[in-house]
């Protein structure tokens, strides 16, 4: 291994209505992620597990990790290949099962790409560096389930 990277966050659950967890309806689901020097992310659970809609869940948050881990890693290879790359969105969906005792696990996450490059020409290119920015993604490859890409590419 080339180098260890360590990470910490702070969790911190907000949502004591007063009487704590005392019963299963009787706190909120709100609670703070923070980290020295960043903005701090308020989050809940979802709605179906009695969460606050309004908020990021868990679950979105884990979408949105492995979502910006592969933009991040694609970016990066095509500016060392040569593919000038305009505008980058992705609308990722998941599939979470949960168990008959409650709990859960996600079977499958589909990442979908939107890449505008520059020219004509950088559009197939920038198609394969998906596959070779998924086998660099950190996140993709601590999960095990599959996270299929279904990228589009176009040009301005």
């Amino acid at each position: 291994m080339k180098h260890e990277h360590h990470y910490t966050i702070r969790l911190d659950w907000t949502g004591n209505s007063g009487s704590g967890s005392s019963g299963y309806k009787e706190y909120e689901r709100s609670h703070s992620i923070s980290a020295e020097g960043k903005a701090v992310i308020n989050g809940s659970s979802d709605p179906a597990f009695r969460g606050d809609a309004t908020l990021y869940n868990p679950e979105e948050l884990f979408l949105s990790s492995l979502s910006s881990c592969h933009m991040l890693w694609y970016l990066h290879l095509c500016s060392v290949n040569s593919v000038v790359v305009t505008e980058y969105s992705d609308n990722p969906t998941g599939l979470m099962l949960e168990s008959a005792d409650g709990s859960g696990k996600f079977t499958e996450v589909v990442l979908n790409p939107c890449v505008r490059v520059k020219e004509k020409e950088m559009e197939e290119k920038a198609l394969e560096l998906h596959s070779e920015a998924h086998k660099m993604c950190f996140i993709a490859n601590s999960v095990n389930f599959p996270v299929l890409i279904k990228p589009s590419i176009s040009t301005q």
